[in-house]
């Protein structure tokens, strides 16, 4: 029982790394309206709405890297057969979340155009799913400690 409890925290992570992947295809669906209510930027919003291709080629990679990580959570927690380099997708993934968290300040100057909000939740999203990684790593820690083939 024990065991099963713990990889909730990974199964957990990976349903909000789904979710993610779904509004960012949402974005693609939808088009321009959406992608101004998630704060991509009028920019963004402008180019989709024009039928050009770099809205679209973008959010399709973040969606399919969302969808991995997602994958490699379910593959963590147990529910899915083990992924190759399983620890180190795992820790990167982690790291990523909980860095792309904390680095509010340098992501408004790196990539202007957006709000400030988009900017809070956004930070505040990555670091809640950096944590839910961390803390689901930290329970099947042992458990996925053989070696990555």
């Amino acid at each position: 029982m024990r065991k099963n409890r713990l990889s909730r925290m990974l199964v957990l992570a990976a349903c909000c790394s789904f979710a993610g992947a779904l509004l960012h295809l949402g974005c693609i669906w939808f088009g321009a309206a959406w992608y101004r209510w998630l704060g991509a930027g009028e920019a963004i919003a402008r180019m989709a709405a024009a039928g050009e291709a770099y809205p679209t080629v973008i959010t399709l990679c973040i969606a399919g890297i969302l969808l991995v990580w997602g994958g490699y959570a379910l593959s963590g927690a147990g529910v899915l057969p083990r992924l190759p380099l399983l620890r180190i997708a795992l820790c990167a993934i982690t790291a990523f979340y909980l860095l792309r968290g904390l680095a509010f300040a340098p992501m408004q100057i790196w990539f202007p155009g957006r709000s400030t909000a988009f900017w809070w939740w956004s930070s505040t999203i990555c670091f809640t799913f950096g944590v839910l990684h961390l803390a689901g790593l930290r329970q099947v820690w042992s458990r996925i400690q053989t070696r990555d083939r």
